[in-house]
């Protein structure tokens, strides 16, 4: 009788362990979908989830919007922090993750007006219309600027209005910083860092290859290569030690904002209203899929992310804007989530795929 009991109090035991950790596992966080209004007289930002669509949030950015012709007008880091521009009043908004919401933290000042955002090496990095600037986190907060540089051209002439168009740290000694000049060629602009920080030296300023036009999007590998897309002559570069080392026909039209999931490299082509899934190396870069999948509202693309098994990316026609959603797997194949989301903006700008924290995940 008295091991019938044992075994009986050791099998509940068993049962109600593996119920908290059920729960616990149920509670690991939304993975949450993030887009800007971009408006230029009150800017915000909505989150969803990713999985529902349900909108969770709108929430002011406490300054103006009105960014253009850019990439990463919104970035989040390690599920913890989100930041987005206010192009019109020349601030950063930075908010923190607290549990399946987002809470406003705080405001800086850039030293133009800001367009493009990234976090790497312990610093946010904004690209603005004329300028580079670097600040430094700690604690998972944002702090003050340690260093600025500016943008140019190459040849030294500084960016035309709307030409800045993505920021991305290269590595721990390199940011870059892609440059339209229409109908110029445009410019990548090899920024120094030092302790993450922007040294203020001149950028190395590396045109276009010869044929083609307008460097816009981006993503890095962890090797330091970089692939570029050339938007505007309908090409995608690879990008290293400071130079294009190969160009290919993109095969759609206006490939312009750009993903990295894994080894693959998905691309926002703008006039094709489709993605692409593209793969570098670091010699060659390679269209795997030229349509890898079509926007089915008939909109133009434009900013693409994606993390968690979540693809993202926006489209605008007609004075709306919209949100589609995709699943991916290991081989970079994308699946619908359902139906696009009706942002309820004309304009939105930005998006940020953005998974629980790591000490939230399994």
């Amino acid at each position: 009788m008295f091991r019938w009991i044992t075994a009986f109090a050791l099998s509940a035991l068993l049962l109600l362990v593996s119920g908290v950790a059920s729960l616990h596992a149920d509670r690991r966080g939304l993975t949450l979908a993030i887009t800007m209004t971009n408006d230029p007289g009150a800017n915000q930002i909505k989150v969803y989830d990713a999985d529902s669509h349900v909108l969770l949030q709108t929430l002011s950015t406490r300054g103006k919007g009105g960014a253009a012709g850019n990439a990463r007008g919104v970035r989040q880091s390690g599920g913890e922090l989100f930041a987005a521009v206010n192009n019109g009043s020349g601030t950063v908004a930075v908010f923190r993750r607290d549990g399946d919401r987002l809470k406003f933290e705080k405001l800086v000042t850039t030293s133009s007006d800001p367009v493009s955002i990234d976090f790497a090496n312990d610093h946010m990095y904004v690209a603005g219309t004329t300028t580079v600037d670097s600040f430094t986190i700690h604690g998972h907060s944002v702090d003050w600027m340690d260093g600025s540089a500016a943008l140019e051209l190459a040849g030294g002439a500084a960016p035309p209005a709307g030409g800045t168009a993505q920021v991305g740290a290269l590595n721990e000694r390199r940011l870059l910083v892609t440059l339209k000049a229409d109908p110029e060629p445009g410019t990548v602009d090899v920024v120094a860092l030092r302790d993450g920080a922007v040294t203020g030296a001149a950028p190395t300023a590396v045109s276009a290859p010869a044929g083609t036009l307008t460097p816009f999007g981006f993503s890095v590998y962890g090797d330091g290569t970089a692939v570029i897309t050339l938007a505007h002559s309908n090409h995608d570069g690879l990008f290293r030690d400071g130079a294009f080392k190969a160009v290919v026909e993109a095969g759609q039209m206006a490939p312009c904002w750009m993903t990295r999931i894994g080894k693959y490299v998905f691309t926002a082509n703008t006039a094709s209203r489709t993605i692409s899934r593209l793969a570098g190396t670091g010699s060659h870069v390679f269209v795997d899929d030229p349509v890898a999948a079509t926007i089915v509202t008939g909109g133009a693309p434009s900013d693409i992310d994606g993390d968690n098994g979540v693809l993202g990316v926006i489209d605008r026609v007609s004075g709306q804007s919209h949100l589609s959603l995709f699943s991916y797997d290991r081989f970079g194949e994308l699946t619908p989530g359902g139906p696009p989301i009706d942002l309820q903006t004309a304009n939105a700008n930005g998006l940020a795929i953005m998974a629980p924290a790591d000490s939230d995940r399994d």
